[in-house]
């Protein structure tokens, strides 16, 4: 196996993910939850990115209940700081916290083992035939 590319792990420098797999409880309006979140991340600039997801194919047995995951990346372990220490995070946690049956947080410095592929240049229009 080839070797991993390092983002680094030191703290001000690489990317940093905050990982989140839940369990809602019953009976839970799990779509207001989504645009509390989606709100949320989209008034904290120190977010990067948010993706979302619900788990379709594994086996109960595999999933142990859980069925959402949420994942945020920031640029640096700095900027996911700022993000657990602003007045609307953890205003939304106390709230969140409430909703869930269970849970698994991850928070860590992401080891890059195989980037995307580059987009392909657009290519040039062909030139009109001289008249």
């Amino acid at each position: 196996m080839g070797s991993a590319v390092d983002l680094g792990n030191n703290n001000n420098m690489g990317e940093f993910k905050h990982l989140v797999i839940v369990k809602f409880k019953e009976d839970v309006v799990v779509d207001d939850i989504l645009k509390g979140l989606e709100n949320l991340v989209a008034e904290i600039d120190a977010v990067k990115s948010f993706e979302w997801g619900q788990d379709l194919e594994s086996q109960e047995l595999l999933r142990q209940g859980f069925t959402h995951v949420f994942l945020m990346t920031f640029d640096k372990k700095d900027d996911y700081a700022v993000f657990q220490s602003h007045p609307k995070h953890q205003e939304f946690s106390a709230i969140f916290s409430t909703v869930i049956e269970k849970l698994v947080l991850l928070d860590f410095p992401p080891t890059l083992v195989k980037t995307p592929p580059k987009a392909a240049p657009p290519e040039a229009p062909p030139e009109a035939p001289p008249a």
